[in-house]
């Protein structure tokens, strides 16, 4: 399991349309502005193998997919992720920043598909190789309002019920309640500028100890 971790892994979560991805990209060019070294990565995705199983899970032709097939397949892209870019990243203090890690098999397979989400964090730890995140957002929207956002063609998972996407944000805040200090919830319906700040702020927290 993970050890001897200098750095720290910051991660980005929410449902669709949630703006994230804007928020993760104000980060990169703080830090930048700080002289402080940064790597992105995204789940499913980030290197190759990793980016392949991303196509499989998100193309709208296999619907026949089963839940188990798709826990697994998150799972093995986050394994390739870790062993290649994110575990070596922090082992050399690398300061993190992952659109979506873990906390998103817990809430899309477990609470959105009915998975057991025991099951996913006994089979995340192995994934994960014990890597923890020291901060995760999680940017809160109405599920059909962040659906709504989106302005190219939805992808598998996307193209699901709205009662489905629903069970995703409320698994979402269970997470958030049950971890406080890790898991920060942040109203997405706020400005861009107005998250921006909020997001500062507790990472500041982190540098300032």
């Amino acid at each position: 399991m993970a050890n001897n971790m200098k750095g720290i892994l910051i991660t980005f979560e929410g449902s669709e349309g949630s703006g994230k991805s804007t928020q993760i990209n104000l980060l990169q060019k703080y830090f930048k502005k700080q002289k402080k070294s940064t790597l992105f990565l995204r789940e499913p995705g980030g290197v190759k193998i990793s980016e392949k199983i991303r196509n499989i899970l998100l193309d709208v032709k296999n619907t026949a997919m089963g839940n188990e097939c798709e826990t697994l397949l998150y799972m093995a892209a986050r394994a390739q992720l870790v062993q290649e870019v994110l575990l070596p990243a922090l082992q050399k203090g690398e300061v993190v920043l992952c659109d979506r890690f873990l906390d998103s098999t817990m809430v899309y397979q477990g609470y959105g598909c009915g998975v057991d989400v025991s099951l996913i964090k006994k089979i995340g730890h192995f994934a994960t190789q014990g890597i923890q995140p020291k901060l995760t957002f999680f940017f809160d929207i109405d599920a059909k309002k962040g659906l709504a956002r989106i302005n190219r063609a939805k992808d598998r998972i996307e193209c699901r019920a709205i009662a489905y996407h629903n069970r995703v944000r409320q698994g979402y805040l269970a997470l958030a309640k049950n971890e406080p200090r890790r898991i920060k919830v942040i109203d997405a319906s706020k400005s861009k500028s107005e998250i921006h700040d909020i997001v500062l702020g507790h990472v500041e927290k982190i540098f300032s100890k």
